[in-house]
């Protein structure tokens, strides 16, 4: 039998089982027998057509809560972070033949015009720009943001067969639903979701399991960690169809050392709300965002069982100062200064942000991605 866990959160709608995402997962749980995998829950409560969080066309990212957003990427902090990535994208493109850009979840499009601005000023007009997104309110928010390059950028809702080009994608691991492992008293469960009718409300429920994290976990105290089975199905699929080109992931996380250190007991699954965070992912379903960090090493692993090679892994802050980000950073408004030093302090966005970079044979030789040249950490994968 299951063992349920009651759910603690204290911020839950007035009636969680009238919200459009919980009435999807409520449906879900009756077909599947009561009980659900939580990669199926998260699945659902991001990605549900209509009402998934990412999928129900509210507005998501921006700078501060009273614009209505939720949280902030890098693009949104500094318009730098696009400057410095175009300059990387442009020598990937001329080191391996190529004319595509591929960018998956582009958000509200910031990091595309950026982008797109940038390899124009660099003499890239001729680049083509493709989106891979399955939201339909996120695409037209991309194509208001792309209008001034309307002619180059097109969309996609499904892999195409073949990808040659630059692949990107900035925080768009972390998004991918995840399997959780709890240890309790010794015994390994997958945690999962059920609902309780009294309570009228979501709560854990753990079922004793085979699966284990990729690493033993020293002690014997309780433990509850994450896996990315999808995430890492999705570095697969990508090398099956990258012929020539480079994939850039940029995404917070950890070597799987880190990942899995005996004292992250809890995890790393986190929701972002108004621009605050909390733990409790089965309060308010569909209405915020449920993330987990990236295990590098695990995508380092997929990538290169599939095909491809790692051409360098990294700090964002490193990356980003290897890629030019600082060029004339002194000249700047003080208000461009201190926002562009967001993006590369360490007790910023520095260091919790990594960068990979994946390349099938082809593309891998006789040149080093500029955003790598110094400090790169591929040995610590």
């Amino acid at each position: 039998m299951p063992m349920t866990i009651a759910n603690e959160g204290d911020g839950a709608c007035a009636d969680p089982a009238q919200a459009p995402a919980a009435g999807v997962v409520r449906a879900a749980l009756h077909e599947a027998g009561g009980w659900l995998p939580f990669e199926r829950f998260m699945a659902l409560a991001l990605y549900a057509p209509g009402v998934g969080y990412y999928a129900r066309g509210a507005r998501i990212f921006g700078t501060h809560p009273h614009d209505g957003s939720d949280f902030v990427t890098a693009p949104l902090v500094s318009a730098r972070f696009g400057a410095a990535l175009t300059r990387q994208v442009a020598q990937a493109l001329q080191a391996s033949g190529t004319h595509d850009v591929w960018e998956f979840g582009a958000g509200d499009g910031t990091l595309a015009a950026q982008l797109l601005a940038g390899l124009d000023a660099a003499g890239l007009a001729h680049v083509t720009y493709h989106i891979v997104e399955v939201s339909g309110g996120l695409q037209a928010r991309q194509a208001q943001r792309l209008a001034p390059w309307r002619a180059r950028v097109h969309w996609h809702t499904h892999w195409p067969a073949a990808i040659e080009g630059v692949v990107l994608g900035n925080e768009v691991l972390d998004a991918m639903p995840v399997t959780l492992l709890h240890r309790r008293e010794g015994v390994w469960h997958e945690r999962g979701v059920a609902w309780d009718t009294p309570a009228g409300r979501f709560v854990w429920s753990d079922r004793p399991t085979d699966l284990r994290p990729p690493v033993e976990i020293d002690g014997e105290h309780d433990y509850l960690t994450e896996i990315h089975p999808q995430a890492e199905a999705f570095v697969r699929s990508l090398a099956e169809r990258l012929r020539r080109g480079v994939a850039l992931f940029i995404d917070y996380g950890f070597p799987e050392r880190e990942y899995y250190h005996p004292q992250r007991s809890q995890g790393t699954l986190m929701c972002h709300r108004a621009h605050r965070a909390d733990a409790e992912p089965l309060v308010d379903v569909g209405a915020k965002d449920i993330t987990a960090h990236v295990n590098f090493t695990g995508i380092a692993l997929a990538a290169q069982d599939a095909g491809l090679e790692v051409l360098g892994y990294t700090s964002q802050g490193r990356f980003l100062l290897n890629a030019g980000v600082l060029d004339g950073l002194d000249a700047a408004p003080l208000a461009e200064r201190v926002m562009t030093l967001k993006l590369v302090h360490e007790h910023e966005m520095g260091e919790l942000f990594k960068v990979i970079a994946l390349a099938p044979p082809a593309s891998s030789q006789g040149w080093t991605p500029l955003g790598f040249a110094t400090g790169d950490r591929t040995h610590t994968l």
